[in-house]
């Protein structure tokens, strides 16, 4: 069964809008060339994909169904004819892309309004979260994950090294003395990051030993990686924390690296992912270029503190 992907863009793009007029006008149609166009892929698909009232459109079952389906067809159809230097010179449509909330409004939101100058008919559509989102099930074109890429389902460019270290405040650490090795850390107040599991330790020698909260005075345990941060600023004790997240503080003062031999042992990096299953579409491809240009070539954070601690790596 042939499809009229020209249907199907304005199906994707009216879901995203929830509305078919406006959906239709963005791509050059009347309202009612816009309505009878759905309304033949409807017929031809045998599904209802949009619920209409006079008051407002909404997806039937069906039409979530279908979305994922229908964004990979036009993916596939940009795809190909810009392997064949055939697509359009003009990158458009609209990009969903999920990453953390901390880390985006640090190091990417910043850097939107190149990106948007330099492709103005793209739309992005962010869902910022420390919450990770499933992509396959949220239809995500694009995601920002610091976790290890074990889902086969995905695939991924390597953004950056997510490297982990210990910090503290000044006046906690004034007022309570700095660790000299990792059993020093059994006596001092221990900030957890979500739970209490021990995370690995390690020098540039290759000994390893461990930040273990369970094992030490634990007053806090915080699922979320700013009010953790904040919570060390205000010198609530000694936390395990990703440099990107803590650089400016340790350039100004503010905070100070604590045993700075030692880094998280685990393998953190910062990945861009996608579905195995999605062509790699222009846009996903030239916002991955995009990042990976404006950040992962030199990581902002690591230039902040190259003079501190670049230094004990």
């Amino acid at each position: 069964m042939s499809i009229d992907t020209g249907g199907l863009r304005l199906f994707v793009l009216a879901a995203e809008m929830l509305n078919i007029s406006a959906a239709g006008r963005r791509l050059g149609m009347a309202p009612a060339v816009a309505s009878a166009k759905l309304a033949k892929l409807e017929h031809k698909l045998g599904a209802e994909l949009l619920h209409r009232t006079t008051r407002k459109v909404s997806l039937s079952v069906e039409g979530q169904e279908f979305l994922p389906f229908a964004r990979e067809m036009i993916a596939q159809e940009e795809a190909a004819l810009a392997a064949l230097g055939k697509g359009s010179a003009r990158i458009s449509g609209t990009l969903r892309f999920a990453a953390p909330s901390t880390f985006a409004q640090l190091y990417i939101v910043p850097l939107l309004p190149k990106f948007l100058d330099q492709y103005p008919d793209l739309t992005l559509d962010l869902r910022l979260s420390d919450v990770q989102f499933d992509l396959i099930e949220g239809s995500y074109d694009l995601a920002l994950r610091n976790a290890p890429l074990l889902d086969t389902s995905l695939k991924g460019r390597k953004l950056a090294d997510d490297r982990r270290i210990l910090c503290a405040s000044p006046d906690y650490l004034e007022a309570h003395g700095h660790p000299e090795t990792p059993a020093d850390l059994n006596h001092h107040r221990l900030i957890a990051f979500r739970s209490v599991r021990a995370r690995p330790l390690k020098n540039a020698q290759g000994d390893v030993s461990t930040f273990d909260p369970g094992s030490g005075r634990c007053p806090l345990i915080i699922d979320d990686g700013t009010s953790q941060k904040l919570a060390t600023l205000a010198g609530a004790g000694i936390s395990l924390n990703a440099l990107w997240s803590v650089s400016a503080e340790l350039s100004s003062g503010k905070l100070e690296q604590v045993l700075p031999e030692y880094e998280g042992a685990e393998d953190n990096v910062l990945w861009l992912i996608y579905p195995k299953s999605n062509v790699l579409s222009p846009k996903v491809r030239v916002f991955m270029d995009f990042l990976i240009a404006e950040i992962g070539m030199a990581p902002p954070w690591q230039r902040v503190v190259d003079g501190t601690v670049a230094k004990n790596r």
